[in-house]
């Protein structure tokens, strides 16, 4: 919540903060860019944050300062939108902390029969498949700070189109990730994602490219305790597993507890094998006060067990960023029917978010969408009012009038 002395700070120069923001990160961006696509880029993103309802090709020629065509021709041009965001990361996060890449898939509400790769995908709200589209999300979540920065958003192709291919929705994601893995090593070694990708095909996928895969296990999977045992010097394989783990009546001597703060239950970890995953597992076992259990693992068996629950708790960040997304940038408005359109709106939709993020840490403000955006839509409009009707206002004499108009939005978001 705002407050009117923190308020005092943002009146003036919110505009200019938050392009400044946008600009800076074009610092290292290593691909050629003519001033003209950056500018227009800045704009885009500042438009993202301003405009109250709908945010499409028509609103962007109505709230800026170009026609329309001038922002179609621009969303249909390549942009590294992963290196941009992860400019943005180096701002708001510190290098040291512990970070992890998350995934996570999400439906966009889309009707018309010409939007390219238009289909049936699960939505979570509804519990069903619906028409529409679906963008699998990529993310860093900082586990210290408890919050998250996306880098990219890409487009889940359609049933028939990943027939055609000769591919599987598994088998999409990783080659998603397989594209980006060089950069996203740069940041972690660690994937989290929900209990959908605790597939073995998934986990093998990502060994391949050098990441730990840390999610959730489903509360009847079959998982064996780790033989302990001395090799009978019989023929065949050696084994590998041995009893079955029974969570109603777990072996206590060959696991561990994990002291907690938290009075509604217990954590223990072990290593274990997953018959599913065909591996060898660092496994978290939550069991509240109910005896109900909850369990968390790690492709990584040496990863410390307080780290694996941390790690995938924290994954749900990314959820506040779809959220914010969806509610306040306009993540599901576009109406374009050109794949590179649709991709650089949900890109710019993210990347405006990150740059609120950002701007709120500068001001030492705790993020809050709603406030912000009702503060850079105020001061725009006022900013472009002014600018229109050609009066050079005295700042000084009109200081207290334009604080109060600018606020009015604020004070009713808080």
């Amino acid at each position: 919540m705002f407050s009117t002395h923190k308020l005092n700070m943002e009146i003036s120069g919110a505009l200019n903060q938050y392009m400044n923001i946008c600009r800076d990160a074009f610092d290292g961006y290593s691909a050629k860019l003519n001033k003209s696509f950056k500018s227009v880029t800045i704009e885009t993103l500042l438009l993202f944050m301003v405009i109250p309802r709908k945010i499409n090709f028509t609103q962007l020629e109505r709230y800026g300062k170009r026609c329309e065509q001038c922002y179609r021709q621009t969303f249909t041009k390549d942009f590294d939108w992963i290196r941009y965001n992860m400019n943005l990361m180096n701002t708001l996060f510190e290098r040291n902390d512990r970070k992890a890449i998350a995934i996570d898939p999400s439906y966009i509400s889309k009707s018309g029969k010409q939007t390219p790769w238009i289909g049936y995908f699960w939505s979570g709200c509804a519990g069903q498949a619906k028409r529409g589209l679906e963008i699998l999300g990529v993310g860093v979540i900082d586990i210290d700070k408890r919050d998250c920065v996306m880098l990219k958003a890409e487009q889940t192709p359609d049933t028939i189109t990943l027939d055609n291919e000769g591919c599987t929705l598994i088998g999409w994601y990783l080659k998603v990730l397989e594209r980006i893995k060089d950069r996203l090593l740069e940041v972690s070694n660690y994937v989290v994602a929900d209990a959908y990708f605790s597939k073995a095909t998934f986990a093998q996928g990502l060994d391949s490219m050098g990441f730990h895969l840390i999610s959730r296990l489903r509360d009847d999977a079959n998982l064996m305790y780790i033989h302990d045992g001395q090799p009978t010097g019989k023929k065949g394989r050696p084994k590998v597993y041995g009893d079955k783990i029974d969570f109603n009546n777990l072996d206590y001597t060959k696991i561990q507890e994990i002291k907690t703060s938290n009075e509604d239950g217990k954590l223990y970890t072990l290593i274990a094998y997953s018959r599913a995953m065909k591996r060898k597992i660092k496994l978290v076992v939550w069991i509240n006060k109910k005896g109900k259990h909850k369990l968390f693992f790690s492709t990584d068996i040496n990863m410390d067990g307080r780290d694996v629950i941390d790690f995938y708790r924290t994954r749900f960040q990314i959820e506040f960023c779809y959220r914010d997304a969806k509610q306040f940038t306009g993540l599901y408005h576009s109406q374009a029917r050109d794949i590179r359109r649709l991709d650089f709106a949900f890109n710019a939709s993210f990347t405006a978010i990150n740059a609120a993020k950002i701007m709120m840490k500068e001001n030492s403000i705790p993020f809050s969408m709603e406030a912000l955006k009702s503060l850079m839509f105020n001061s725009y409009l006022l900013d472009r009012f002014f600018k229109l009707s050609g009066v050079k206002p005295n700042r000084r004499i009109n200081a207290k009038l334009v604080k109060e108009l600018i606020d009015i939005a604020a004070y009713q978001a808080a």
